[in-house]
Protein backbone atom coordinates (compact mmCIF):
# COMPACT_ATOMS: atom_id res chain seq x y z
CA UNK A 1 0.00 0.00 0.00
CA UNK A 2 1.07 3.16 -1.04
CA UNK A 3 1.48 6.73 1.39
CA UNK A 4 0.20 5.41 4.22
CA UNK A 5 0.56 8.48 6.95
CA UNK A 6 3.67 9.83 4.61
CA UNK A 7 3.46 13.90 3.69
CA UNK A 8 2.63 14.39 0.10
CA UNK A 9 3.34 16.60 -2.57
CA UNK A 10 0.38 16.31 -5.36
CA UNK A 11 3.03 14.62 -7.26
CA UNK A 12 3.35 11.63 -4.49
CA UNK A 13 -0.53 11.90 -4.41
CA UNK A 14 -0.74 11.06 -8.28
CA UNK A 15 2.05 8.20 -7.90
CA UNK A 16 -0.16 6.86 -4.97
CA UNK A 17 -3.39 7.11 -6.93
CA UNK A 18 -1.52 5.38 -9.92
CA UNK A 19 0.27 2.22 -8.14
CA UNK A 20 3.65 3.86 -8.93
CA UNK A 21 6.47 3.94 -6.37
CA UNK A 22 8.89 6.98 -5.62
CA UNK A 23 11.74 4.17 -6.75
CA UNK A 24 10.18 3.96 -10.02
CA UNK A 25 9.41 7.42 -10.83
CA UNK A 26 13.55 7.92 -9.94
CA UNK A 27 14.31 4.90 -12.37
CA UNK A 28 11.93 6.15 -15.20
CA UNK A 29 12.92 9.84 -15.18
CA UNK A 30 16.31 8.93 -14.38
CA UNK A 31 16.69 10.87 -11.62
CA UNK A 32 18.35 10.68 -8.48
CA UNK A 33 15.84 8.46 -5.28
CA UNK A 34 16.44 11.56 -3.42
CA UNK A 35 14.86 14.24 -5.55
CA UNK A 36 12.14 11.11 -6.17
CA UNK A 37 11.58 11.79 -2.56
CA UNK A 38 11.80 15.05 -1.96
CA UNK A 39 9.91 16.23 -5.31
CA UNK A 40 7.01 13.30 -3.84
CA UNK A 41 7.07 14.36 -0.34
CA UNK A 42 7.75 18.42 -0.04
CA UNK A 43 4.87 20.13 -1.44
CA UNK A 44 6.66 23.43 -0.93
CA UNK A 45 9.76 22.21 -3.72
CA UNK A 46 9.70 22.65 -6.86
CA UNK A 47 12.44 21.13 -8.87
CA UNK A 48 14.56 22.42 -11.83
CA UNK A 49 13.72 22.70 -15.52
CA UNK A 50 15.31 19.62 -16.65
CA UNK A 51 14.33 17.72 -13.51
CA UNK A 52 10.19 18.55 -14.58
CA UNK A 53 10.75 17.63 -18.38
CA UNK A 54 12.03 14.52 -17.10
CA UNK A 55 9.18 14.06 -14.43
CA UNK A 56 6.46 14.80 -16.58
CA UNK A 57 7.78 12.76 -19.93
CA UNK A 58 7.78 9.68 -17.64
CA UNK A 59 3.94 10.66 -16.33
CA UNK A 60 2.65 11.21 -19.50
CA UNK A 61 3.32 8.09 -20.54
CA UNK A 62 0.65 7.15 -17.85
CA UNK A 63 -2.22 10.21 -18.62
CA UNK A 64 -1.37 11.96 -21.45
CA UNK A 65 -3.99 14.48 -20.07
CA UNK A 66 -0.81 15.60 -17.56
CA UNK A 67 0.28 19.41 -17.15
CA UNK A 68 3.20 21.22 -15.43
CA UNK A 69 0.53 22.77 -13.35
CA UNK A 70 -1.32 19.77 -12.37
CA UNK A 71 2.58 19.61 -10.19
CA UNK A 72 4.10 22.40 -9.68
CA UNK A 73 2.52 26.12 -9.25
CA UNK A 74 3.22 28.16 -12.61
Amino acid sequence: MFGLGKPRSKLGEWLDRNGKSQRWLAAEANISEDTATRVCSDAGYIPGNATKRKILGVIRGIDPNAKHDDFWPM
